[in-house]
């Protein structure tokens, strides 16, 4: 990373996002789970609009997209970190990389749950509307 302490704050801030989207991007080059992320994501978001969600549901989907792409980049962070301090196989990398990973897990996991929680009942109710509209004469 070059010396910035001489460049203005402005710049600075400039290269840090710089550097944060320069991180998103390694992520969506090298984890193929990172993908079905940004999928379910988008999905979900549309779904979101297509139900018209008040808002208080949209900040918790907001949060739990944050929650499982925090924890797909801590992993893809912590996996980097192993692998530098430690080529060569190690019981104890093996143990921090499969930690990190069920990070993941749990986050994907959960976010699955929220979303039928919140989806669901009002996929449900369109659902049923189209189909009793479809059954009219």
């Amino acid at each position: 990373m070059p010396e910035l302490h001489n460049q203005s704050p402005l710049y600075r801030r400039l290269k840090s996002f710089h550097y944060a989207f320069a991180g998103w991007w390694h992520v969506l080059r090298t984890q193929p789970n990172a993908w079905i992320h940004a999928l379910v994501t988008v999905v979900v978001v549309c779904l979101g609009l297509w139900l018209r969600l008040p808002g208080h549901d949209w900040a918790i989907l907001i949060l739990t997209f944050m929650a499982v792409w925090m924890a797909e980049f801590m992993n893809t962070a912590l996996e980097a970190v192993v692998d530098m301090a430690a080529p060569d196989y190690h019981p104890l990398a093996k143990v921090a990389k499969d930690v990190a990973a069920a990070a993941v897990l749990v986050g994907a996991l959960g976010a699955v749950l929220i979303g039928l929680l919140l989806l669901g009942p009002p996929l449900a109710a369109r659902v049923c509307a189209y189909v009793a509209w479809q059954a009219c004469p």
